[in-house]
């Protein structure tokens, strides 16, 4: 199934990506900017990396719920959104990608320590180095605050339907 074309190994998975860059790539270069696929791809890694982490740690505080996903998906959206608004801001003021790359980093650092703070939930605080667990220590407290008050919610659930 691999034919040799100008030298490159032409396999069906490697032109799937390459058509789906060919149909991705002019408009991630239209809503973000010329030449800045890197730091919209750190952004995108580090969602992931966050749904994976928190979706591990719900799981392991028994606090998974679809309707926390759902709201998951609208702050998903809202951290792709914000720097088309700053790329468009940057057009307008004439600014050389000022306020994008400032509000796509600040987004990257949110979403690592969000996603660090989920690893440690979750239970793999032992591959995060110390000074990283020491950076989010106040998002892991508000992480795990947000779970008790939604379990407490969950268990009073529970309770006010048996009891009916």
């Amino acid at each position: 199934m691999n034919r040799q074309l100008l030298a490159f190994d032409v396999t069906t998975s490697k032109a799937v990506v390459a058509a789906i860059g060919a149909c991705l790539g002019p408009w991630i270069e239209a809503l973000y900017g010329t030449g800045r696929i890197a730091p919209i791809s750190v952004l995108l890694v580090a969602i992931l990396l966050d749904w994976i982490t928190g979706i591990a740690a719900s799981h392991k505080d028994k606090t998974y719920s679809s309707e926390y996903g759902r709201r998951g998906v609208y702050r998903t959206l809202y951290l792709l959104v914000f720097p088309v608004l700053a790329n468009g801001l940057d057009r307008m003021l004439e600014t050389p990608g000022l306020l994008f790359y400032g509000i796509t980093f600040a987004l990257i650092y949110h979403t690592w320590q969000s996603l660090t703070a989920n690893a440690e939930r979750a239970g793999w605080g032992a591959i995060i180095p110390g000074w990283a667990s020491k950076m989010v220590e106040s998002e892991l407290q508000a992480k795990i605050q947000r779970a008790d008050d939604r379990r407490q919610g969950v268990d009073e659930a529970d309770a006010s339907k048996t009891s009916e």
